[in-house]
C-alpha cells in the first residue's frame, strides 16, 4: 500500500473510538433535556400505568447504557428507529431533509471561498496599506456578527422591502436547480459571512508567513517576478492551510444551519432537530446527531486525504 492508503487506514482506525465516544456523549446529553418523553407522549391526563406502558414499549425503562448499546447496534445496521410522534422512519426523515441542508452548506462554502480567499490574498500582498486594514477590520466584524441576526436583516431588506429574494421556504435541487439556488441565496449569504471572515484572516496570515520566508527571498534575489512568486510558490504552499480551514468551516456551517433554517423556514435537518428537541423526540434527535458526527468524521478524513495529495509529507508524517 502507498503512503496515502496507509494514512487512510490509520485514520479510520483512530476515528472508530472517536465516533464511539461522540455518539455516547450525544446519546447521554439527550437524557439531560428537561421533560419526560413518555409523559409528553401519554398526554397531560395520562395515568401512571399508561406512562409506564409507554416507557416499556420504547425501552425508556432500561438503563441508559443498555439503551445506548441497543441503539448503537441498530444504527450500525442502518436502523435509526421511528419518530415518537409521526411514526416515520428516522432515516427516511433525514434523507428527505438532508439535501436542503447540504445545498445550504455547499452554497455558503462556495460563496465564502470565492470572496474570502481573494480578500486574504489582497490583504497579504498589500500589507500595511489602507486596503489591508479595511479587509482586516471587515473580517473581524464578520466573525463577530451573529448569523441569525444577519439573516433577519437580509430578510427585511431583500425579501420584505425590495422583494428580490423569497423570505422563507425552499425548493428541491432535484426538481428545479435554479429555483433551489434562488431560494437558498439569502440563508447561504448569511451563513457565508463567517466563512469569508475566517478564510480572509487565515489566508492573509499564512500567505504573509510564506512570503516572508527565506525560500521566497531567495526566489526574489534570483529575479523571479512578484506574480510568479505569488501564484506558483506562495499560494501552492498556502493551499493546505486553505483546505484545512475550509474543512473546519464545513463542520461549523452544519451547526450554524440549525438556527438559520429556523429563521428562513428551510425544511432541512437543522429545522428538524430544533423541532424534535423541543418535543423530546429522542430517536430523531439521536439520529440527526449521529448523522452530524459522521459528516464531521468524513469531512476531516477527506481533508486529510486531500492534504496528503497536495503535500506528500503529510501522509509520510502520519
Amino acid at each position: 500500500m502507498n503512503a496515502i492508503t496507509l494514512m487512510v487506514v490509520r485514520r479510520l482506525g483512530q476515528l472508530i473510538p472517536v465516533a464511539l465516544v461522540a455518539t455516547f456523549v450525544v446519546f447521554s446529553l439527550v437524557f439531560l433535556m428537561p421533560g419526560d418523553p413518555a409523559i409528553i407522549m401519554a398526554g397531560e391526563y395520562a395515568t401512571p400505568e399508561r406512562i409506564a406502558e409507554i416507557r416499556k414499549i420504547h425501552g425508556f425503562d432500561q438503563p441508559m447504557l443498555v439503551q445506548y448499546l441497543t441503539w448503537l447496534w441498530k444504527a450500525v445496521h442502518f436502523d435509526l428507529g421511528t419518530s415518537l410522534y409521526s411514526s416515520e422512519e428516522v432515516a427516511q426523515l433525514i434523507v428527505d431533509r438532508l439535501p436542503h441542508t447540504i445545498l445550504l452548506v455547499v452554497y455558503a462554502l462556495v460563496l465564502g471561498s470565492i470572496v474570502g480567499i481573494p480578500l486574504g490574498i489582497a490583504a497579504a500582498t498589500r500589507q500595511g496599506s489602507t486596503l489591508d486594514k479595511l479587509i482586516t477590520t471587515v473580517a473581524s466584524l464578520g466573525v463577530a456578527i451573529p448569523n441569525f441576526w444577519l439573516g433577519i436583516i437580509l430578510v427585511t431588506m431583500f425579501a420584505l422591502s425590495w422583494h428580490v429574494f423569497p423570505a422563507t421556504g425552499a425548493v428541491s435541487f432535484g426538481e428545479n436547480p435554479f429555483e433551489a439556488i434562488y431560494y437558498a441565496t439569502l440563508p447561504a449569504i448569511a451563513l457565508s459571512v463567517g466563512v469569508v471572515a475566517v478564510l480572509a484572516r487565515q489566508v492573509r496570515s499564512a500567505l504573509l508567513e510564506v512570503l516572508g520566508s527565506q525560500y521566497i527571498r531567495t526566489l526574489r534575489a534570483k529575479g523571479l517576478g512578484s506574480g510568479a512568486i505569488l501564484w506558483k510558490h506562495g499560494l501552492r504552499n498556502v493551499a493546505v492551510t486553505m483546505l484545512t480551514i475550509a474543512g473546519l468551516q464545513v463542520n461549523r456551517l452544519f451547526s450554524s444551519a440549525v438556527i438559520l433554517e429556523a429563521v428562513f423556514a428551510v425544511p432541512g435537518v437543522g429545522n428538524l432537530i430544533s423541532y424534535s428537541a423541543l418535543n423530546k423526540d429522542i430517536p430523531v434527535v439521536q439520529g440527526i446527531a449521529l448523522m452530524l458526527v459522521v459528516v464531521v468524521i468524513l469531512t476531516n478524513l477527506l481533508v486529510d486525504v486531500l492534504n496528503a495529495i497536495l503535500d506528500p509529507r503529510v501522509a509520510a508524517s502520519t
